[in-house]
């Protein structure tokens, strides 16, 4: 590989998908947030989703957390906890793949959700159908490279001695792509499908993933009918108070006031 190509693949890519990904957020909760949202299908259909969904975001966590150990934590680190090569490669291998499983499991359920079920068909998107493709390669090609190189070798591919150092060079702004020359086919192709996935997440469904419903438990809730005071001995609880409509005929006043606790 050229010295161009490598800059291309291993500086130019990663900067323009993490800008997208920063600037795209940006634009996206300035622009839509309304749109911020996962569109949840529930009310669709719920059986499948009750299964495949919880299987593939505790999957997806896993793998993820994964990649932050590591990616970002350097092996003297772990070393010097008392994590010896072995040990890690074990642990990295064996948890690494329950996750993986975990995660295609569940995505192949939301797909065939989607696929069968014809009201989740009707209400599926061309940017979902983009999202999915997205999503899918990195996560197959991921899985690839465990099987090719992590589970049929003892002592596997120390990518914490190559990838993990042009990770961190990259998110230093001092990139050192010459790192990546000898890496596996197969870990090159899962990083640029996941640099790509990383360009296009603020452009779909995706974006709730860095949404934390915090506030959820705490506010006020939506009456959408209650009785009249005079008949309730309770006192009102925290919320909007209660539409009234005031007048005769055909004329009236709307009173519409929100308490200050919604």
């Amino acid at each position: 590989m050229s010295p161009i190509q490598q800059n291309l693949l291993w500086v130019a890519l990663p900067y323009a998908s993490l800008v997208l990904l920063v600037a795209g957020m940006a634009w996206r909760w300035r622009t839509d947030q309304f749109g911020w949202t996962s569109r949840s299908s529930q009310w669709n259909e719920s059986r499948i989703l009750r299964l495949a969904s919880p299987l593939f975001h505790l999957g997806f966590l896993m793998v993820m957390g994964g990649h932050v150990v590591g990616l970002l934590v350097p092996k003297d680190v772990t070393e010097m906890l008392g994590v010896s090569q072995h040990m890690y490669h074990l642990g990295a291998t064996y948890l690494g793949t329950a996750a993986a499983i975990m995660t295609i499991l569940g995505l192949a359920g939301l797909i065939y959700r989607r696929v069968v079920v014809k009201s989740v068909r009707l209400a599926t998107t061309r940017n979902d159908l983009v999202m999915y493709c997205f999503l899918i390669v990195p996560v197959l090609l991921g899985a690839a490279a465990t099987a090719l190189n992590q589970l049929t070798d003892e002592h596997g591919y120390d990518y914490r001695e190559t990838i993990s150092p042009w990770l961190r060079s990259v998110l230093m702004l001092q990139p050192r792509p010459e790192l990546m020359s000898d890496v596996p086919l197969s870990f090159k192709l899962h990083i640029i499908a996941g640099f790509l996935l990383l360009a296009v997440w603020p452009f779909t469904r995706l974006v709730h993933a860095v949404s934390a419903p915090v506030g959820y438990v705490t506010r006020p809730y939506v009456v959408y009918r209650s009785r009249e005071a005079a008949t309730s001995t309770t006192a009102p609880s925290r919320g909007w108070t209660p539409v009234r409509t005031q007048g005769t005929g055909n004329q009236g006043l709307n009173d519409v006031t929100p308490s200050q606790g919604a």
